[in-house]
């Protein structure tokens, strides 16, 4: 179900802040950051619930995180709304890979004793380590194909945005999303069947 877009005023705001963090204010992300907290909590909320139990990564640990490498954005030309939430999901798909190869470090050994896997929720986490990391790459060959395609997965997929929302974070029409959305899925299942 989509969300409600906060109102005008709202949008504006956020649209203010950004201008300023683009200008060189720091304090802007201090009082941006309660503005746009609800809706980075959808987000991350919508993308955790793909994963499987025993993620140790909750949706305000994935949050946080975010919230982290978004200050770290200080090159970023922040134009609006949209344009932040886009790179939100791109620090969200980050910050899950990055997990993900993680857990695969230490899953083949990575300093630590090996223990058999004997728990399903570990075995489906593994299954999810393994899966986003080809989902990764099937994305990084997709960008080389075609950059939209991929930024509307990464939107729609790690971000958790409705149509709506990708479509305004990417500045496109919500057909072209809509098209985009599902040439990309199609793409990315015969990549991933290909690569095994």
């Amino acid at each position: 179900m989509d969300q409600p877009k906060p109102d005008s005023s709202g949008d504006r705001a956020i649209t203010d802040l950004l201008i300023q963090l683009r200008d060189g204010r720091p304090d802007a992300m201090d009082r941006l950051f309660p503005l746009i907290y609800d809706q980075l909590r959808r987000m991350a909320h919508r993308q955790l619930q793909a994963e499987p139990p025993g993620h140790t990564l909750g949706t305000t640990g994935l949050v946080h995180e975010t919230y982290i490498k978004l200050v770290d954005q200080t090159r970023v030309e922040w134009r609006d709304r949209g344009h932040f939430f886009r790179v939100s999901s791109m620090a969200m798909r980050r910050i899950l890979v990055d997990y993900a190869r993680r857990y695969r470090a230490l899953r083949r050994g990575g300093g630590l004793a090996r223990v058999p896997l004997e728990r399903a929720e570990e075995t489906a986490l593994e299954q999810r380590s393994d899966w986003l990391l080809a989902l990764e790459d099937a994305l990084t060959r997709l960008a080389v194909t075609d950059e939209r395609l991929s930024q509307i997965v990464e939107c729609r997929y790690f971000g958790g945005l409705t149509e709506d929302e990708t479509a305004e974070a990417l500045d496109v029409s919500l057909r072209t999303v809509q098209r985009d959305w599902a040439k990309a899925r199609g793409w990315l299942a015969l990549d991933l069947r290909a690569e095994g």
